[in-house]
């Protein structure tokens, strides 16, 4: 039998295409926004009704929605809600972005998860509950947001251009929706397998209950198994385990498996029965997560434990109008700057001075360098050398912005990032109506990299360290072609004014930058240039 609302056009906006998936919750259909040219999006039918007669319900839809909106502007680990509404049979629908990827329960069955990659997914998922549970500010009002229903198949895994493989959480607030479409306040509403034994109860819930289905969660990505198995697989048989039955232990269920003791450990404090023996806050769980990698790390020293991911991003502006495309780049940077690097950089250290018409000051600027015959583009920086030394081990990230009207004006974005010390921003405005401008927007073109060179502050007339950044192929040959356009474009109006409408929108993408970079799962010693 054919599905009715294939075809059909909701909301005189979005065309449904087809049916990509059904559960307890609702209904998900792929779909086209007609209004932004076919746009592809997820539609969600939930599976209740708001009829007239159920204003407050339809109040509390309407609230959640906006609550869920809210959540994933505010955290990338969380799918984003862009519309929401009620239909003509008064079934209410989000309208969510539209993400191709894979379930984490269909990754628990068909791969083999390594322990690093078992850290990643997992705290990237603690990551959208954190921000969950701190809350979101609704009508002046700071309000948490619980679960209700963690599981695999609400985790979507996907790739993402700028690090790799990105943990969105799904379904955040519709649980306790469709729980208030119901006259019994004890009324169960979750998956039976992974609720906590409060949420069985039907007790009024806060993070911790969320933080035991993490536990279930967790344990069964480690060993593809659950950690509770009901003789009868009945809400009797559930609640009997879940209460009263101690978790599987590790070594019971998968013999081969060898985990850290911290590992094991952190997944039973999660597994206890009662709330107050769990970890009190996901912000305990990450912390957690961080010592357990760190001495993970360390114990593998000289390992190729983590996998770096290369890959590239790209921001062009147009008319103070930011357009996004994220471009992953197969080309290993990593290894293209491996000949003669370390002599060349021992010459630029040796050579380099700090211009004397530049002050003593935390400053950026281009500034092209002589090595061997050979002009090679160059960011120097001037900086406490505490913040120098913080982020020589670092992950190095390149945009560029450009605006061409009222006056063409190109910004150059670098950020150095270290996961324990934070981002350090190094912006610089290009005049392209300038001969250095250009000069410099085209050798970073042609070259495909720049140096970052330092100088501390405490001893300015000395080069400190040097690192490199590559640029994305697709962004080079953007910066040529805006060099290009340049020489035909006239100006309408002061520099500065194009500066302050560049810098309105980098502060915009700023939050954006930072979530991408707080997703990696280690300081790499490479970059991951944009």
């Amino acid at each position: 039998m054919s599905d009715p609302n294939i075809g059909r056009l909701l909301g005189k906006r979005y065309e449904l295409a087809e049916l990509i998936g059904t559960g307890a919750m609702g209904r998900v259909y792929r779909a086209k926004d007609v209004l932004l040219g076919g746009v592809p999006v997820a539609v969600k039918f939930l599976a209740l009704s708001v009829q007239n007669k159920k204003m407050r319900l339809r109040e509390r839809f309407e609230r959640e929605a906006k609550t869920c909106a809210l959540l994933g502007q505010k955290s990338i680990h969380i799918v984003r809600v862009m519309d929401y509404g009620v239909d003509e049979k008064s079934t209410p629908f989000y309208v969510m972005e539209y993400l191709q990827g894979k379930s984490l329960s269909h990754i628990i069955s068909s791969e083999k998860i390594s322990l690093l990659r078992f850290l990643n997914l997992v705290r990237q998922i603690c990551l959208g509950l954190q921000c969950a549970h701190c809350g979101i500010p609704v009508d002046g009002k700071i309000c948490p947001i619980i679960h209700r229903d963690i599981k695999p198949s609400n985790m979507l895994a996907i790739h993402d251009a700028s690090f790799g493989e990105l943990v969105k959480v799904l379904d955040f607030g519709i649980a306790k929706l469709l729980l208030s479409d119901t006259q019994q306040t004890n009324y169960y509403l979750g998956t039976l397998a992974y609720s906590s034994p409060e949420q069985m109860e039907g007790k009024e819930l806060d993070n911790r209950s969320d933080i035991y289905s993490l536990g279930v969660m967790m344990f069964e990505i480690l060993t593809g198994k659950m950690p509770l198995v009901p003789e009868n697989p009945s809400f009797g048989g559930w609640y009997k385990v879940h209460h009263y039955k101690p978790p599987r232990l590790f070594s019971e269920v998968e013999t081969k498996l060898q985990l850290p003791v911290e590992v094991e450990n952190l997944v039973m404090k999660c597994l206890a029965k009662k709330p107050s023996k769990r970890p009190q806050s996901i912000d305990e769980i990450l912390k957690d997560l961080a010592a357990i990698e760190e001495h993970y790390q360390n114990s593998q020293a000289g390992t190729n434990f983590y996998n770096h991911i290369n890959t590239k991003a790209e921001f062009t502006a147009q008319a103070a109008t930011v357009k996004a495309d994220f471009i992953p780049d197969n080309n290993n940077n990593n290894n293209k700057f491996n000949v003669n690097t370390s002599v060349c950089n021992e010459e630029i250290l040796r050579q380099a001075v700090w211009p004397k018409n530049k002050p003593i000051a935390d400053i950026v600027f281009p500034h092209n360098i002589q090595v061997n015959g050979n002009v090679t583009p160059a960011l120097w920086v001037m900086l406490p050398q505490i913040e120098i030394q913080k982020r020589l081990v670092c992950t190095r990230y390149n945009q560029f912005l450009f605006i061409t009207a009222p006056h063409p004006v190109l910004l150059w974005i670098t950020v150095i990032y270290h996961r324990k010390f934070g981002p350090k921003w190094l912006p610089y405005y290009l005049d392209l109506k300038t001969n250095t401008g250009k000069d410099i927007a085209t050798i970073l073109g042609e070259t495909g990299y720049y140096r970052l060179v330092f100088f501390g502050r405490e001893t300015p007339s000395k080069c400190s360290h040097i690192l490199l950044s590559s640029i994305a192929p697709a962004q080079r040959q953007r910066l040529l072609d805006w060099v290009n356009i340049s020489h035909r474009l006239t100006s309408s109006a002061q520099p500065q004014l194009s500066k302050n409408l560049l810098k309105a929108e980098y502060q915009k993408i700023k939050p954006q930058i930072l979530a991408k970079l707080q997703g990696i799962n280690t300081d790499s010693p490479f970059d991951l240039s944009a």
